[in-house]
């Protein structure tokens, strides 16, 4: 059914929120750009007027993606608060919540083939997400002495890979329904095993 009541103006942002549908319903290249602009509401040509092809519709879908997921982990992060390690599992808690919440910007965001560095805007705005996991990863290793510490570009990097593939396997569609434990469980003791592993927590912890 075509939405209904967007205002001058905003035709752009109607444009987006209807690919978010149609990324969530059928994937990112289940869809054409009449079809977008069908469920906007708008004539065929009206999304031209803002975007030279469905890859750029879905590019500031990711990017608005980006926004909000940065939001979100800042929340979680809470600077390091309570301590460093609640604050780590707490961002990797976020991100299972996001991939839930936001399915369309999720897809957008990490599944759609897209490049981060199609524009500058969405590289500045997964730049910043990205910034997040490493000083979170900072916060928990300033512990360790330099010769000891491992990159935290890297360890971020696993952990962002292992919420990636719990979200993929257990936390969303059909596969979540046949999950064997709570995703949520899956990845904080997976992170847990990981971080003890690294030498970043005590093995009681």
């Amino acid at each position: 059914m075509a939405k209904q009541g967007y205002h001058h103006g905003n035709l752009r942002q109607a444009l987006v929120e209807a690919t978010l549908d149609l990324i969530a319903e059928r994937g990112p290249q289940g869809f054409t750009m009449a079809e977008a602009a069908k469920l906007a509401g708008v004539s065929p040509a009206a999304p031209y007027r803002h975007f030279p092809g469905r890859e750029a519709l879905i590019a500031e879908a990711a990017r608005q993606g980006y926004e909000i997921f940065v939001t979100r982990m800042e929340a979680a992060f809470d600077g390091g608060q309570p301590n460093p390690l609640a604050a780590f599992m707490a961002t990797g808690r976020a991100y299972l919540e996001f991939a839930r919440s936001n399915a369309g910007h999720y897809v957008a965001m990490f599944e759609s083939g897209l490049s981060v560095n199609d524009s500058p805007e969405l590289a500045d705005a997964a730049g910043r997400a990205q910034a997040i996991l490493i000083r979170s990863a900072e916060a928990l290793s300033a512990h360790l002495p330099p010769d000891r510490r491992p990159p935290a570009a890297m360890f971020a990097a696993h952990v962002w890979a292992m919420s990636h593939g719990v979200v993929e396997l257990f936390a969303r569609g059909n596969p979540g329904a046949r999950a064997p434990f709570p995703p949520e469980e899956l990845l904080e003791s997976g992170i847990a095993v990981y971080l003890r592993g690294l030498g970043l927590i005590p093995p009681d912890s």
